[in-house]
């Protein structure tokens, strides 16, 4: 039997499964490790990437293990507050907090709990060693090399994926590169400190601090040229006091801004860091991933080949919008290295102060997808009402409207009255504006359309 070959099953590649599954696609996981990475990796989500886990099954189980971030605050080298930018902590535009805070194996753990549910998808433990489409062939822990015979090859397998290498593609740099220490902790006590992200805005040692759940915490650290063994003590006191702490991860980084030079060959696909890696300023990694398996997997069922083909056309512009935007908010966080930094440090302050700045520092709505459909609105992911709007919208295409009911969509369009009862507060209908509203089954918005 065809299937799927997903090489790679971190929560990118497991999520892809999960979603041709519940599409009734068949899937092969392949990874080399049979249990998730324990380590802690991710720490953020968005409020658009949690409705991706709502259509997985997963996002009330996640909340349970994940805390809303309380926004930003931008310290300087003495730890002194420039500037706060406080998020409301209960509910964004899409009916959960913008900012969500979490431990990497919790949400591993969930994901791979749901994926059992499946009898569609299947777990080998294994690695992938060539690519001849529609054969993929991989070698097993005994060392035998097996085939299987695909209907596509998705590449979920990392920064270091053995299928972009098999497809001939090289990644592409975005001009950023920096050394991070990373440290994760579990403190004997809780800190009692600010529940959002603090980064310090001190060019000579550039810092991050937030606290994942209770009395788990994560420290960054900028590294310096040719510094490779720091002492820890001095680095954490400020933060810790007296507050004995156990270190569950040590490790160092380097930050990149980079994206494959192509995400297709054939059938063949790359996603989540296979595809492209991002610096962490902005907690996108993760989530880009996790699009990218959200906008492929419907496009995978529907089988049609001028649709995939859209798959890089629409992401790819996406993922480097979003790099961008973190190198910019690296560089004002960090105020960068060189001389000028002092000089840009003490104008900081200032500048964060500016009308609407408190906008852009915690703005969560992703850019638009190009290339989709017409009408301004066009590319966007449409807001919703409450956490249970998805399970409304169902799984296809859908049409919002407000009043007269259209007759000129095609039957398998689900016709959605945004009525008091499923919009109580007004504000979709407020963002419709009186439109009738086309979204694809990703809630991508395909089209406008004045009612009629």
């Amino acid at each position: 039997m065809e299937r799927v070959v997903i090489v790679g099953a971190g929560p990118v590649g497991v999520a892809a499964a999960i979603l041709l599954a519940q599409r009734g696609v068949a899937s092969l996981v392949l990874d080399r490790y049979p249990e998730p990475y324990p380590l802690p990796r991710a720490v953020h989500l968005d409020d658009e990437v949690m409705r991706i886990l709502h259509v997985l099954g997963v996002a009330d189980e996640f909340l349970t293990v994940s805390r809303p971030g309380l926004g930003l605050r931008l310290l300087d080298a003495r730890h002194r507050v420039m500037a706060t930018f406080d998020r409301d902590p209960t509910r964004g535009p899409h009916a959960y907090p913008q900012a969500n805070m979490f431990d990497q194996p919790d949400l591993e753990r969930l994901l791979r709990l749901r994926m059992a549910d499946y009898p569609l998808i299947s777990f080998v433990e294994g690695t992938v060693v060539a690519v001849d489409f529609p054969t993929v062939r991989y070698s097993s822990p005994d060392g035998t090399v097996r085939s299987v015979e695909a209907s596509a090859v998705l590449g979920c397998d990392g920064a270091n994926s053995t299928v972009r290498d098999l497809i001939g593609a090289s990644l592409v740099d975005l001009g950023f590169e920096e050394r991070w220490l990373v440290v994760d902790g579990i403190c004997d006590g809780d800190l009692g400190t600010w529940g959002g992200v603090h980064q310090v805005c001190d060019p000579r040692r550039a810092a991050t601090f937030m606290e994942l759940g209770p009395r788990r915490y994560r420290w960054e650290f900028r590294l310096l040229p040719g510094e490779t063994d720091l002492d820890l003590d001095p680095l954490l006191a400020p933060w810790l006091g007296t507050v004995p702490v156990r270190i569950v991860r040590r490790a160092e980084y380097t930050f990149r801004a980079c994206v494959a030079s192509t995400w297709q060959s054939g059938r063949v696909f790359l996603l989540g860091d296979a595809a492209h890696q991002t610096p962490p300023f902005i907690g996108q990694g993760l989530g880009a991933g996790l699009r990218d398996a959200y906008n492929l997997a419907w496009k995978l069922a529907a089988g049609d080949a001028a649709l995939l083909a859209t798959y890089e056309r629409e992401r790819r512009p996406h993922v480097r919008a979003q790099i961008r935007l973190a190198i910019v908010a690296g560089w004002a966080m960090t105020g960068g290295q060189d001389r000028a930094a002092a000089v840009r440090r003490l104008l900081l302050g200032s500048v964060w102060r500016l009308p609407g700045m408190k906008g852009l520092a915690l703005r969560s709505t992703s850019p638009a997808l190009r290339g989709v459909g017409r009408g301004r609105l066009a590319g966007t992911f449409a807001p919703q009402p409450s956490r249970e709007f998805d399970d409304v919208l169902g799984d296809g295409w859908a049409v919002l409207y407000a009043g007269t009911e259209p007759s000129d969509f095609p039957d398998h369009y689900r016709l959605v009255n945004v009525t008091d009862e499923v919009d109580p507060r007004g504000s979709l209908r407020r963002w419709m504006r009186g439109r009738q509203i086309v979204l694809r089954p990703d809630r991508v918005v395909f089209a406008t359309r004045r009612s009629q």
